[in-house]
């Protein structure tokens, strides 16, 4: 796989498909970005306008093969506001996937991009590697569990030739506007933007957060890697667990608000997993050769630089 032709990048209009294109054109491999509608940042890139939640299986294997597509990139799916609409998104949608990398004539690689949440909740200070056995307990983590193993299912059959990367929660420059990122990232601005104090609710909780740079570097090291990664899970993040309080003063910091005009109030927050997580990397190191390099200091200046998409 050293020496990919093409690489399609499904969801590449988000904030992550944006890095994931990113990351494979500075490494010399032509990308098709693939989405429902066109967006500027990826006027460099050949287009292919798909609606993805609705093409047949076999329509999406044609293009694939038209493109000459060696990867295929899955970082679509969204939130979900509802149980239904996350089924569709990370269940019916990445089967779809499946179904159109299988029945594609050049079997290309599919990395698919999970997350950290599909194990579930575990104790304080516990390190998740791939050991741990999945026991999400709400909707989105268990319909993006659903996802990763219709990838997994698929390539033990030998279907086709899947991977799957569990990351944490990400930072960085373009955040979605749902996540706490760009959340933070919206008061942020308001509150540069007057005088008044800025009130935020903070959850007493520890997360791995990881830059959205460093985690399109994984998925672009598992696609073109020449180890041996078919059908493996690899977990993504920067290994720390770092309080939620510390993440917004740092994200304060980098916005140039003083500190004095911030009131941070901690409660419960609703969360897409549990209250402490912390990715053991390991694996990543060890099958992709992938360590995260962006300091998470650098990451929070990078978001205040950008905006929220």
């Amino acid at each position: 796989m050293g020496s990919v032709s093409r690489v399609a990048v499904m969801g590449a209009s988000g904030c992550v498909g944006r890095q994931v294109c990113a990351a494979f054109a500075h490494a010399g491999h032509p990308v098709v970005a693939v989405s429902r509608r066109p967006a500027s940042h990826l006027a460099a890139y050949r287009f292919r306008s798909l609606d993805l939640a609705s093409v047949p299986p076999e329509r999406l294997a044609r293009v694939l093969d038209e493109e000459r597509c060696d990867v295929v990139v899955n970082v679509t799916g969204g939130w979900g506001s509802t149980p239904e609409a996350m089924r569709h998104d990370h269940i019916g949608l990445t089967g779809r996937l499946v179904r159109a990398v299988a029945a594609a004539a050049r079997g290309p690689r599919l990395v698919h991009l999970g997350t950290i949440h599909e194990y579930g909740p575990v104790p304080d200070g516990a390190v998740i590697d791939e050991s741990v056995p999945p026991a999400p307990v709400t909707e989105y983590a268990r319909t993006k569990l659903a996802g990763s193993r219709s990838v997994l299912d698929a390539t033990a059959r030998g279907e086709i030739d899947g991977v799957v990367l569990r990351a944490v929660n990400l930072c960085g420059p373009y955040p979605a506007e749902p996540s706490f990122p760009g959340f933070l990232l919206r008061r942020l601005r308001a509150a540069a933007a007057g005088d008044d104090v800025l009130e935020l609710t903070v959850a007493s909780a520890h997360r791995d957060y990881l830059d959205v740079r460093d985690a399109a570097d994984a998925i672009r090291r598992a696609a073109t890697t020449d180890a041996a990664v078919t059908g493996e899970v690899v977990n993504i993040g920067r290994g720390e667990a770092v309080p939620m309080r510390e993440l917004v003063r740092m994200a304060v910091a980098a916005a140039g608000i003083p500190p004095a005009r911030v009131r941070l109030v901690a409660q419960p927050v609703d969360s897409k997993g549990g209250d402490w997580t912390l990715a053991g990397i390991r694996r990543a190191e060890q099958l992709i050769k992938w360590r995260p390099r962006i300091g998470l200091a650098a990451s929070l200046s990078a978001m205040w630089g950008s905006e929220s998409t």
